[in-house]
């Protein structure tokens, strides 16, 4: 299908939805007629073939509501928003803007999305945008955003932020986040920057947060232990850290009831596994009933939560993250002494990575009880004995990886 967006007959038009398609206009790009439609309140635009620079006019449009032109070709800077102070949804990530943001959003009052995602901005953090009171996701993900953001000490700013992701950047400096001091913040993904420091403890006052995502940073800290309290948290990734020491001070009883997805790979954890810490992955526990037709994803429908986990033994992008997804990775620190044969009560697990530790013994017979695998790797560590041939009843198992231990005999045949 193909739309041109170069047409004179738009200046009584008050949507324009043309998303997902083919559009283009004149040389691909988007040319100014757009800025006859002086009653314009929708314009989606996303996931086509428009490029160039984005017309100036568009922030001149005290009408414009929603303006979704992500997933394009896009160059150049933002426009100024001096005059859409209607706008409450800004979305142009997936393009390939530059430059700062412009200074006029915070005269966006009703402002309550702003995603600029997967672009090559370069600018500090935005502290400037505190004043937008409803503000519920600010999405700076994969940019060139750099510098501190500890400006937040002592200061409580963005009230009713529910999602913040400025993931994949440049940021640097301690954890300071006492922005999290009263807040309904459902997810925060602050990894592959580099952030260093312990993680601030007003963390666990954030009792709506479900994913926390802190991957590939420089954070040195022990095992936070303390965000059980945290009843809605899902999704736990601190991946690629300094954190370090025993994981013991898990209160079994209550634990962590919802976490469905536990990755501390590459870090610097060393005890053996702790039965208290199995005890705590409440909702590892419990298999569910998979009705497709009821599928469940972690996020809201204005923002679907994404994450990334080593699975199969290839690292993959889930833009999704389906409840069932149920992941216990690990891998890569110094765990040691025997695999306890209690990891059978996590049943619901599909991906468990125990690999590149300093596991010995033999393989536990129980891991035949985990039915729902579907990914097992114990590489690398010291374990000894035969391959036990109840790993053979697992039939969701799609890949096994049992290479560099000590384990001798013949390789279990299965159906």
């Amino acid at each position: 299908m193909g739309i041109n967006l170069a047409d004179n007959h738009l200046s009584s038009l008050d949507q324009l939805l043309s998303n997902h398609n083919s559009t283009t206009s004149s040389q691909g790009s988007l040319t100014i007629p757009i800025c006859n439609s002086r009653q314009l309140q929708s314009f989606n635009a996303s996931h086509n073939n428009l490029s160039g620079l984005i017309p100036n006019c568009l922030g001149n449009m005290s009408s414009l509501e929603l303006l979704d032109l992500q997933g394009n070709n896009f160059t150049g800077v933002l426009p100024e928003f001096s005059k859409a102070t209607q706008l409450w949804m800004l979305k142009v990530s997936e393009n390939r803007l530059e430059g700062k943001l412009p200074r006029s959003l915070a005269e966006c009052t009703k402002l309550e999305v702003l995603d600029v995602g997967n672009n090559m901005m370069r600018d500090t953090f935005p502290f400037w945008l505190e004043k937008l009171s409803v503000l519920t996701v600010l999405i700076l993900r994969k940019n060139k955003f750099y510098g501190e953001i500890n400006h937040f000490k002592n200061k409580i700013v963005f009230p009713t932020l529910d999602v913040l992701d400025i993931a994949s950047n440049e940021f640097s400096s301690e954890l300071s986040f006492d922005i999290l001091q009263t807040t309904q913040l459902r997810s925060l993904k602050i990894g592959e920057n580099k952030l260093e420091g312990m993680l601030p403890r007003s963390l666990a006052n954030c009792l709506e947060l479900e994913v926390l995502d802190l991957r590939n940073n420089m954070i040195n800290d022990t095992f936070p232990f303390w965000l059980a309290k945290l009843s809605s948290l899902k999704v736990l990734i601190l991946r690629a850290n300094r954190f370090y020491g025993t994981i013991t001070k898990f209160d079994s009883e209550n634990g962590f009831p919802s976490l469905r997805i536990l990755d501390i790979a590459s870090n610097k954890f060393s005890v053996d596994l702790p039965i208290e810490f199995l005890q705590s992955l409440k909702a590892m526990m419990q298999v569910t009933n998979d009705d497709k037709s009821k599928l469940k994803y972690i996020g809201e429908d204005y923002y679907q939560d994404s994450v990334t986990i080593v699975n199969k033994g290839i690292e993959l992008f889930y833009e999704k993250v389906l409840t069932t997804l149920i992941c216990l990775d690990i891998s890569n620190n110094s765990f040691y002494g025997r695999i306890p044969e209690e990891i059978q009560i996590l049943m619901s697990v599909k991906v468990l990575n125990l690999s590149h530790n300093s596991f010995s013994g033999e393989i536990p017979l129980a891991l035949d009880i985990l039915k729902e695998l579907e990914s097992l790797d114990l590489s690398m560590n010291n374990l000894l004995g035969k391959i036990p041939p109840q790993l053979t009843g697992l039939t969701f198992l799609a890949a096994l990886n049992l290479s560099y231990n000590q384990l001798e005999g013949s390789i279990p045949q299965s159906n």
